[in-house]
């Protein structure tokens, strides 16, 4: 009896032991947590994969799909958006679209790239590419200028042939930004960057209904943060111009000051 007592206390805590552990949540196997690119697509703004600027990102599709993926974008940045489709080795003419919201959802005009091309019957892959304008890190509430925050690419086939419908598509998407620097600053930020989730959570309290809703929040931001928006290079320009203005005055006094009053006393005969 004591050694069936003696088993029973030890399954019982082996039992409890191994319970918290059951009811944890599993780990996920998506490849952008353990800092992998992802292999999937979004279908929908909500469920858009996040990518890195840098990062290239991989999925497989049908034609007739909108895929999504989302990125981030600081002030001072011009990203350059680059995808490639490969089609099928039969289908007819192709014409594939690439689309870039800011997170205000507005679409952003490319500055130049090809973001519409078609495809002849035979090619077997597509290239597209759209070149945004910089980001600015304030700007009036009625300008369409892009902001800093997450930006949405959306990437899909119009006017597809019927028989085109359906058919099995992979697609490449990456994100690369030129820093353009104080020639881009404005005076002015914004105070906070246009990322899911970050009207929610500053708008609640702290506490465990604040860290709940403050959870949504994206989890992709630039690699050094997001700037705050008043520093820039602007600043080391005009303070060397400052200081080249001294010294060019300080120069030129010197030049023009001649060796001082003449003396007044009359030369001796």
């Amino acid at each position: 009896m004591r050694v069936t007592r003696a088993l029973s206390a030890a399954v019982l805590l082996l039992g409890l032991a191994a319970a918290p552990a059951a009811a944890g949540p599993s780990p996920s196997a998506s490849p952008s947590d353990d800092g992998g690119a992802p292999t999937e697509a979004g279908t929908s703004f909500r469920t858009a994969a996040e990518i890195e600027q840098g990062q290239p990102a991989t999925a497989n599709g049908s034609a007739g799909d909108y895929l999504y993926w989302s990125f981030p974008a600081d002030a001072g940045q011009r990203p350059t958006v680059r995808a490639t489709v490969k089609l099928p080795e039969t289908h007819e003419a192709q014409t594939w679209r690439i689309d870039v919201y800011d997170g205000l959802r507005r679409r952003q005009a490319c500055q130049w790239g090809a973001e519409n091309r078609t495809a002849a019957a035979d090619a077997s892959a597509l290239r597209l590419a759209c070149v945004l304008r910089t980001v600015r890190a304030w700007s009036e509430p009625w300008a369409n200028d892009p902001l800093p925050g997450t930006y949405y690419v959306r990437l899909t086939a119009v006017n597809l042939p019927t028989s085109d419908l359906g058919v099995p598509v992979g697609t490449e998407v990456r994100v690369d930004s030129k820093d353009i620097g104080g020639a881009a600053a404005v005076d002015g930020s914004l105070a906070e960057p246009l990322v899911p989730g970050v009207a929610v959570s500053s708008g609640t309290d702290d506490g465990e209904d604040g860290e709940e809703r403050g959870a949504v929040l994206s989890a992709i931001e630039p690699e050094d943060g997001w700037s705050s928006g008043w520093w820039s290079d602007r600043w080391v320009w005009t303070g060397i111009g400052a200081v080249l203005a001294a010294l060019a005055g300080i120069g030129g006094y010197a030049l023009t000051r001649g060796s001082g009053r003449p003396s007044r006393v009359p030369p001796t005969a």
